[in-house]
């Protein structure tokens, strides 16, 4: 990149107005009461997404590539295509009471890049992708981010796409249902990685930051849990002759909030989902199926966490009658570190526009964190008002999310020219 293309890029900003208008017109896809959305993984309202952001990558002049665990490659060509590209992204799936920014606000600030790209007639040395990553949320099909654990070579292809709903079908079944069953191989060589996302946090809003430079994201378990005790009837049978796998279910999450409280002020600590068996007011409940989420920076807490766990239910299995049919730890990585250049490419572009900002530990988790296993990678944050997502609430001010695209154009531009 020569001194006159350097002094063009230097002032170049993408058009906030048309990226506000991409996202609240995605937002009608999936529309909630409360002005959020709910397109939950490879239902109908997710292809209808996933279709929206295909025609607009096309119309900017983008070919498009499906690989198996159906993520999506929007491609603007580079001066050598041969060259590994530079690629963004996030998802395009939801919680079910999800918010309007969660995800797709990476995958069209990364949309609006190619635009801005095409707007001034730059030609980048390496080509730019857009990406959809499948199933982020891990709402639908668990676990969360399997598709781009796929793409980094954490789970198998076939285990991706045998992973099942709550109603038996499998990811696999629903890609090919609503046309997105790609046929290319998953994975493949990425230059530098960089995801554009809302915090879902209250930090960056609370201290007045444009920009979270994120240089580290905490590391995760996941854990299904199956209590079983004795269905029986609720008035004949007396209380110390009970075996409530519900009783045993409501002390094991008390214990994980105590153990996340033990490990502040950094550990989270979520009991979720439960589904309690048969479900009828007066019958002593006999299955209880719960989810367990731990998260911690330091990877050798979060292993202690997990003792703690272990060692509790098995008192509490012991105490209230109930047997411990099954405690899975199905997702699990380690504490992320992003790659330093690539932070430091965030970081300039933020000072390059005068934004404040500050480091910051991302606490979700994300597809980057994955792909930083692959490939040279970093995030850029934005604030979200209240710090309040997985919401239908979940908002964020038009100044923020042009704020945050001008830094992830600057950032990849910076790293397509090399």
């Amino acid at each position: 990149m020569n001194a006159a293309m350097k002094e063009s890029v230097a002032p170049l900003t993408i058009n906030g107005a048309r990226l506000w208008d991409s996202l609240m017109a995605m937002a009608q896809i999936g529309a909630t009461p409360k002005g959020g959305v709910c397109r939950l993984a490879l239902t109908d309202l997710d292809r209808q997404g996933r279709d929206l952001f295909v025609a607009w990558a096309k119309e900017a002049g983008c070919t498009i590539a499906v690989d198996r665990m159906g993520n999506v490659f929007a491609r603007r060509a580079g001066r050598d295509d041969t060259l590994a590209p530079v690629v963004t992204g996030s998802h395009a799936d939801s919680q079910p009471t999800g918010g309007k920014f969660d995800g797709i606000y990476g995958v069209l600030g990364g949309l609006e890049v190619i635009r801005t790209l095409n707007d001034h007639r730059i030609e980048t040395e390496r080509p730019i992708e857009v990406v959809i990553w499948t199933n982020e949320e891990g709402s639908r099909f668990a676990p969360a981010m399997v598709s781009s654990g796929v793409f980094a070579g954490v789970f198998s292809l076939d285990y991706g796409l045998s992973r099942r709903d709550v109603d038996g079908k499998t990811l696999g079944e629903e890609l090919a249902r609503i046309g997105y069953a790609g046929e290319l191989p998953v994975g493949k060589p990425i230059h530098a990685a960089f995801e554009l996302h809302i915090e879902q946090g209250p930090i960056l809003e609370a201290e007045g930051k444009t920009i979270g430079v994120v240089h580290a994201a905490q590391g995760q378990r996941w854990y299904e849990v199956v209590l079983t005790g004795q269905e029986s009837h609720a008035g004949p049978t007396p209380m110390p002759r009970r075996r409530d796998a519900l009783l045993g279910a409501a002390r094991v999450i008390d214990l994980v909030n105590r153990i996340g409280h033990a490990h502040a002020p950094y550990a989270c600590a979520t009991v979720g989902m439960i589904q309690c068996h048969p479900n009828s007011r007066n019958v002593i409940p006999g299955r209880v199926f719960f989810t367990v989420d731990f998260r911690h920076p330091d990877d050798a807490v979060l292993a202690q966490m997990d003792a703690e766990l272990r060692a509790g239910v098995a008192k509490i299995v012991e105490d209230t009658r109930v047997e411990l049919t099954s405690l899975e730890q199905i997702f699990y990585y380690r504490p992320v570190a992003f790659d330093a250049a690539c932070v430091a490419s965030v970081r300039a572009a933020a000072e390059r526009f005068g934004y404040s900002h500050r480091d910051i530990v991302s606490g979700a988790g994300h597809d980057a964190c994955y792909l930083a296993q692959v490939a040279p990678t970093a995030m850029i944050f934005v604030p979200c008002i209240g710090g309040i997502s997985h919401n239908e609430i979940e908002d964020a001010t038009p100044a923020w999310i042009e704020a945050g695209a001008n830094v992830l154009l600057h950032a990849m531009l910076g790293r397509a020219h090399r």
